[in-house]
């Protein structure tokens, strides 16, 4: 990268930690962390930049799935979740309460919403993340312990935040459309010095729900860093983010009564909350410093300190279908949670030669506090509310008087959990040819976890290895094997009575069971085609764990004795097929299956949430200053509980986009989303309601470029 900019840009540039120590070993690796693999759909989507990837993309034995900024902002994206809904393998969830409202992916059939990474550091406060500072998206799939830590069972998701470049550029956008939508965001970036870069990025957004009554969403952002090169050999990079948020929780549609049953057929509009009580807040705040320095012999060290606060309270309504008279409850679910995060991270990166083989090594260690603490909320938030129309629900009746958001506490004396971990791992690729390469990960966890009445303390070792062949220099064909481990405590203050004994809490009359385990195999290919303008993949897979937790049929008593298994395919595709043409997608069939569950009451049956297929294009022509897209997604359908008997429908959705560039410098983008206005199922937590997804919306964004 040095022959592109500055030489202060491998300083300037750096995404995540180790995004400049994985440039100077090889050049695939090199390749990697170019700027316009990273800005552009075309060429290449991008490449994942986590300290443990020792070799490019197309040379690492793991299915990868890399967003790139361009395409969030080509669909109109404006949140992680409406990235993560239009993914092939990815289903969403939802909260309620107990377990608490905010991103809740599952990939590969298993739960994720502990599993999301911001920069490489673990974000465990589970709220609505914005996309307004994203550069890129990167899902990590199957069991990957060795590369994040516990969890990590179906994969994980890290968000790479935009970083000060060696160059001067201000960008942003302007936007307005249907149901209120208004939307701003500023990119500022400046070389103070030929040693100092500044970067600060700026959000607003206001909008309704397309196709919900009541529901909106209310935020603003900013994030500012700062780099600054110390030596030829030695960097620093600060930066801050925050978030504030506010909005209407919205739980959707209560389930009809009956046996398979479906969400109530009633109009999509319906909306069963309570005007002036139910309301959500969310504020975040993370400031990450990181330190960067280059020996003598090439070998290179990074080290990040994060530390990060965020908040997420709300009062919302749960509807749900009272028997005997036909209407619906609106029992209310409040939250009032509190994350605190302190991190560090070290890695050292190296090559070197040894018995005629190239190695690519890197070695780290990780360590980390998180507190999810509690506050009080007020007993009269738990105003009871009469119950409403099916049909014609009225938002307004009762008019309620109570307290609000305002009125909760901000002091949070109440431990839901709190987690130590102390970690090692290290990574190698060994290349023995150019035909044939060797992947090997080991990680060691010294997990340590409390709610403030009891804990458990877990020493676990988790591993993963991957051969890879290569036929011809632009494909490579891999088979590999990965372990992960769900330690008991894993998602203390973060899943409800619910979640059941496989929740991932502690409590109850065995804490201290030993983790999880999940192992899993993959047999994968990738080609990139058309002059490496276009990658193709395709994988097969297993996944299995060996000792869910469950529930003693005999004792009563949680136990690991339970079982689970998913089994699929996946094929996908990113980045030019012309220099005009642009396409991105893919499809995924899962098969995910409960062998025992403990007492033999739901073996068989399909894991709840998780759809068998799941399908996504996205494909952008472009003719001079012009340029036509649309996409198709399609999701079948899923259960909403472990017995299968409540389920939502599949869905097929459209959406459409075309831009004119005025000039080099500004361009106007028009955006259709839900073309066909379908109304959409997206997850559900207790099978009692279902989230409802927007409806038909369009918006017009002015973005300029300088």
């Amino acid at each position: 990268m040095s022959s592109l900019l500055p030489p202060m840009s491998a300083a300037l540039l750096l995404a995540v930690p180790g995004a400049a120590m994985a440039q100077s070993q090889t050049s695939g690796a090199a390749k990697a962390h170019e700027v316009d693999e990273v800005e552009v759909i075309g060429r290449r989507a991008g490449e994942p930049t986590g300290p443990q990837f020792t070799a490019a993309l197309l040379d690492t034995p793991k299915s990868v799935t890399v967003i790139s900024r361009e395409l969030i902002e080509q669909r109109g994206a404006a949140s992680l979740s409406d990235v993560l809904r239009t993914t092939p393998g990815i289903s969403l969830g939802s909260g309620e309460g107990g377990t608490p409202v905010g991103d809740r992916p599952f990939i590969r059939g298993y739960e994720a919403s502990t599993d999301i990474f911001i920069d490489g550091v673990r974000d465990l406060g589970r709220f609505a993340h914005e996309a307004f500072n994203i550069e890129q998206v990167e899902i990590i799939k199957g069991p990957g312990s060795a590369y994040s830590g516990r969890g990590s069972t179906g994969g994980s998701i890290n968000m790479v935040s935009k970083r000060p470049r060696a160059e001067n550029f201000i960008s942003g956008s302007v936007g307005a459309g249907t149901d209120q939508y208004l939307r701003s965001t500023l990119d500022l970036n400046r070389m103070i010095t030929d040693k100092v870069a500044v970067r600060l990025n700026l959000m607003s957004h206001q909008a309704d729900t397309p196709g919900r009554d009541h529901v909106d969403a209310d935020r603003y952002g900013l994030a500012p860093s700062i780099a600054y090169r110390l030596s030829d050999s030695t960097s620093i990079h600060l930066g801050y983010y925050m978030l504030r948020a506010k909005d209407v929780p919205d739980l959707g549609h209560p389930f009809a009564l009956g046996a398979n049953a479906e969400p109530a057929k009633v109009r999509r509009d319906n909306f069963y909350g309570v005007v002036g009580r139910d309301a959500r807040r969310n504020n975040a705040d993370i400031g990450t410093l990181t330190l960067e320095h280059e020996f003598s012999n090439g070998f290179q060290f990074t080290n990040v300190t994060r530390l990060a606060e965020s908040t997420s309270q709300y009062i919302m309504s749960r509807p749900t279908i009272h028997a005997a008279s036909g209407m619906v409850n609106r029992d209310v679910r409040t939250g009032n949670r509190r994350s605190e995060t302190w991190a560090n991270q070290s890695a050292l990166r190296g090559g070197f030669n040894l018995a005629g083989t190239r190695n690519q090594f890197v070695a780290g260690l990780d360590f980390s506090e998180e507190k999810l603490l509690t506050g009080a909320t007020p007993a009269s938030a738990l105003f009871a509310v009469g119950r409403t129309s099916l049909a014609n629900p009225n938002a307004n009746d009762p008019v309620y008087r109570g307290p609000t958001l305002k009125d909760f506490s901000d002091r949070y004396d109440a431990l839901s959990n709190r987690t130590r971990t102390q970690a090692a791992y290290i990574f190698n690729t060994t290349d023995f040819n150019d035909k044939w390469s060797l992947n090997l990960g080991l990680r060691y966890d010294d997990y340590d976890v409390t709610d403030g009445v009891v804990s458990n303390r877990s020493k676990f070792w988790n591993y993963q290895a991957g051969l890879v062949y290569k036929p011809r220099e632009n494909g490579s064909i891999y088979l590999s094997y990965g372990t992960s481990s769900n330690p008991s405590g894993e998602t203390a203050g973060q899943s409800g009575g619910a979640d059941g004994s496989a929740g991932g809490g502690l409590g109850g009359s065995r804490p201290n069971l030993d983790p999880e385990e999940n192992r899993s195999f993959e047999l994968g290919t990738k080609w990139d085609v058309f002059n490496n303008r276009l990658s193709l993949t395709a994988a097969i897979f297993e996944t299995e764990k060996t000792n869910q937790r469950a529930t003693d049929p005999v004792t009563g008593e949680v136990a690991l004795i339970g079982n689970n298994r998913t089994r699929g395919f996946e094929l996908g595709f990113s980045g030019n097929v012309t220099d005009a043409w642009a396409v991105y997608g893919g499809y995924t069939y899962l098969d995910p299956e409960m062998l025992d569950d403990g007492a033999g009451t739901n073996d068989g049956k399909r894991l709840k949430f998780i759809a068998q297929n799941s399908f996504s294009v996205w494909s952008t022509y472009t003719i001079r200053k012009f340029t036509v897209g649309g996409g198709a997604t399609y999701m079948s359908d899923r259960w909403m509980n472990d017995a299968n008997t409540l389920g939502v429908p599949s869905y097929w959705r459209y959406d459409l986009m075309g831009s004119y560039a005025i000039d080099e410098n500004v361009n106007v983008r028009v955006n259709i989303q839900n073309l066909t206005d379908e109304t959409i199922y997206e997850g559900s937590h207790v099978g009692l309601f279902a989230n409802v997804g927007a409806g038909r919306s369009g918006f017009v964004t002015l973005n300029f470029n300088f």
